[in-house]
């Protein structure tokens, strides 16, 4: 069975590349789901849960912006530039992967207090939940195109039946 970059990159290596890729921003992304409810159930919105959750937020943030930063020129351009993409359920798998350094990036910002200051806190909180959430889709379309055999996207071969 063929295998996509995304399940590729995190086979390779071991362990360091699923550490890298999966288990510390995944880690970090979960922790930060969680303590997001926690907050959003228990109305705090200051105490050690509050800085659990920012760090949380600031550090998965950097740390995706560093796995993007990374993997595009090493790997994302290389493979565009070559035609080596195994199909389209391969760019899924990675384009989803890669793309949740966005909703991760606006929660470090917004935690850093670079982006949205003039926000109110409900506000604010509603732009963190909603990027959290961002995250969680694109990380799991990622996981699960990443796991499919990526030769079931080639184009149907067409049968011509005849009567």
């Amino acid at each position: 069975m063929s295998m996509t970059h995304y399940m590729e990159l995190l086979a390779t290596n071991q362990p360091w590349n699923l550490l890298i890729f999966m288990a510390i921003p995944v880690v970090l992304a979960e922790t930060l789901a969680i303590t997001e409810l926690a907050l959003l159930f228990t109305g705090q919105g200051d105490g050690p849960l509050r800085r659990i959750n920012r760090a949380a937020a600031i550090l998965a943030g950097l740390v995706f912006a560093a796995i993007l930063l990374y993997l595009v020129p090493t790997v994302v351009v290389p493979l565009t530039a070559s035609g080596a993409w195994r199909g389209w359920i391969d760019v899924v798998a990675v384009g989803c992967y890669l793309a949740g350094a966005v909703p991760l990036g606006l929660v470090a910002l917004l935690d850093l207090g670079l982006l949205g200051r003039s926000l109110s806190p409900r506000r604010r909180l509603g732009w963190h939940v909603a990027a959290v959430g961002g995250f969680l889709v694109v990380a799991h379309v990622a996981m699960i195109f990443g796991m499919l055999d990526p030769t079931l996207g080639a184009a149907p071969m067409s049968h011509h039946m005849s009567h």
